[in-house]
């Protein structure tokens, strides 16, 4: 898989005073399509739940260079950046593309935790590593 792509429908809600789309609403669609993508590749949010674990996040950023409006047809394109070995730390990069022009980038940087001990873990069934190894990769991929 080259990249993973979603053409992103926006809602009133999704724009603040200024008529153009709100700075939270950006998180909310990388957010989304994050979990979108760990569907498909069969990392659901069932298994997570059975195997009590869950994705954390340390950091998320994003840079925004051009504005959004209500009519514009955007693209996100979401690939992986960074990755350990392991799968246990990553880094995930969300572009929202308008006429092939990056309008914003959202950059997470995150882990796994176990959820019963309420902790960082290192994610123990395979589906995760594989999974996140079949994760679209950017040009600049490091492995951490």
């Amino acid at each position: 898989m080259a990249t993973f792509s979603k053409q992103l429908s926006f809602r009133w809600s999704d724009l603040d005073p200024n008529f153009h789309m709100r700075h939270s609403a950006y998180y909310d669609f990388g957010a989304q399509h994050r979990i979108e993508i760990l569907e498909e590749l069969g990392l659901t949010l069932r298994v997570m739940k059975t195997q009590h674990f869950g994705p954390v996040l340390f950091r998320e950023e994003c840079v925004f260079r051009k504005e959004i409006n209500l009519s514009d047809t955007i693209i996100m394109q979401t690939k992986i950046a960074k990755m350990k070995p392991d799968a246990s730390r990553w880094s995930i990069v969300h572009e929202f593309y308008r006429d092939e022009v990056l309008c914003a980038t959202i950059t997470v940087d995150g882990a796994w935790m176990d959820t019963k001990l309420r902790k960082l873990a290192q994610p123990t069934p395979q589906i995760v590593v594989d999974a996140l190894n079949s994760f679209p990769k950017t040009a600049d991929f490091i492995s951490l």
